[in-house]
């Protein structure tokens, strides 16, 4: 299977681009932590496999096909993502003060990180565009390809996004001492989901 190598440097040249899922990870990470940042990559991992089933079923074509689906699931994730960056804004709390404050429970980040990449609409692009080419009769049980597949998309979102959580983190712990730059990078991370929201909703709207 020498074409799932190719599939695996594809995976990572879009995962590594900046997007909605990178923008929710980099913002759990740094409000409430490294724990947090990790939770929402599991929640970005389990939204992948649920979108890779989805994609083997056929839904993400089913999408494409009928814009008005696609233009939903669009507008619904980019107005998600705008939301938690609108809050973000409006809070009170900064980085610093959220050390002083419960941060968020884990399992509320896992669940919204599983939102926000099942809100992707570039995902269900992905699983049209690009899933099926590397889909190979030739090259043995399709459901044991997928499943390969499936693996590689997990491990290079755990690896990407498990850096940027870890980064994000010890970034976090550094400016403990910095409620002013604190404020300010909550600041520019709400502006980063805002713009990232914005950003999808331009260039994926389907007529």
């Amino acid at each position: 299977m020498e074409h799932l190598w190719l599939f695996a440097l594809f995976v990572f040249g879009i995962i590594v681009l900046p997007g909605m899922d990178m923008a929710f990870v980099l913002a759990s990470s740094l409000v409430d932590g490294r724990r947090s940042g990790l939770a929402a990559v599991a929640g970005m991992v389990a939204g992948g496999a649920v979108h890779t089933l989805m994609g083997a079923l056929g839904v993400g074509l089913l999408l494409q096909l009928v814009p008005v689906a696609f233009n939903t699931v669009l507008a619904a994730g980019a107005l998600y993502v705008a939301w938690m960056g609108v809050a973000l804004w409006r809070s009170p709390a900064t980085i610093a003060q959220v050390g002083e404050q419960p941060s968020r429970p884990r399992l509320a980040t896992f669940g919204r990180a599983i939102a926000t990449c099942l809100l992707n609409p570039k995902a269900y692009v992905f699983m049209v565009a690009v899933f099926p080419q590397f889909v190979r009769p030739a090259q043995g049980h399709l459901g044991a390809q997928i499943a390969a597949m499936g693996a590689i998309i997990a491990a290079t979102q755990s690896f990407v996004y498990g850096g940027v959580a870890l980064g994000a983190g010890a970034l976090r712990r550094r400016l403990a001492a910095s409620v002013s730059v604190q404020a300010r990078i909550a600041r520019a991370v709400a502006l980063l989901l805002l713009a990232t929201s914005a950003w999808a909703l331009g260039t994926g709207w389907a007529s």
